[in-house]
């Protein structure tokens, strides 16, 4: 069920000390306004799932085995796309666990365990625009999520392009699609597994299309607080744990390969040779 929780007073090198006394770990999501299915879905009676909430319960369950405590609870914090970032740095929550996208300027403030999840950036278009590749999008209107890192990367395709973009930020990708549908954006440019779920919600599917050369590559991965290396130690373990005995694998297969999400269809999305590479090797290390 979803839960609020008092700001906590441990710092944030501890922990896994915060943990232990309060037998909590404090699991902060997105989802709650926009569409994040299969990454996080809020179910009809209020339960938190999803693929990302599901590799944290594994996290969890991990941890708990590790500091020998079973009543080991765990505490849901929904977030925002603008919140998910101070509810780590106030405190609030321990693990974000959602669709965030592991990059150099985030790593700033926050840190990062082994993704679990690569996407790249597409756009999401009226499928009577005529709109097929970035190139068709000059003098366009485009609209985009806000607190998200795509409108670096728009600015720096129109730059390279010379497309000359006018660009908008709205609060959630509802607003966003509704926007397209109306006439009043060109095209939504988000990450491509996220376009694919708002076209799914959309009134009118069938006239959206995802389209666009691919660009950049968004690993998504759990966000931690940064200066706590005996938590991100901990939580690193568990995730390649996930890597090597093909859990992580199994649910992927469970959230991309078969029915899920609010309408029981499933993305049919096999899991990426990045994704499945990456494996292989775990590891936390981003070039980006």
């Amino acid at each position: 069920m979803l839960t609020n929780l008092a700001t906590c007073s441990a710092n944030a090198s501890d922990t896994l000390k915060k943990i232990q006394e309060s037998k909590t770990v404090v699991v902060a999501f997105m989802g709650v306004v926009d569409n994040l299915s299969p990454f996080v879905l809020i179910e009809p009676d209020g339960e938190v799932s999803g693929y990302s909430i599901e590799i944290c319960l594994k996290i969890v369950q991990g941890i708990k085995q590790e500091m020998k405590l079973p009543n080991l609870k765990v505490q849901f914090f929904p977030v925002t796309m603008m919140t998910r970032f101070s509810a780590l740095l106030d405190n609030r929550a321990d693990l974000e666990c959602s669709v965030s996208t592991n990059n150099a300027d985030r790593r700033k403030k926050v840190t990062f365990t082994i993704p679990h999840f690569f996407t790249g950036i597409r756009m999401l278009v009226r499928t009577s625009s005529g709109i097929k590749e970035w190139g068709d999008l000059r003098n366009k209107r485009i609209v985009t999520t806000k607190g998200t890192s795509i409108v670096e990367v728009i600015n720096k395709r129109s730059n390279l392009g010379g497309l000359d973009l006018a660009i908008s930020e709205q609060d959630s990708d509802q607003e966003c699609v509704r926007m397209l549908e109306q006439g009043l954006a060109d095209a939504f440019v988000m990450d491509e597994v996220l376009l694919y779920s708002a076209r799914a919600a959309s009134n009118n599917p069938d006239k959206l299309l995802i389209t666009g050369t691919s660009q950049s590559v968004e690993p998504y991965a759990i966000m931690l607080r940064k200066d706590d290396p005996e938590f991100k130690k901990m939580v690193d373990k568990q995730m390649a744990k996930l890597a090597a005995n093909g859990e992580l694998l199994k649910l992927y297969n469970r959230w991309f390969m078969q029915p899920a999400g609010p309408d029981g269809k499933s993305l049919n999305m096999p899991m990426s040779y990045m994704l499945r590479d990456s494996l292989r090797y775990p590891t936390d290390k981003i070039t980006n």
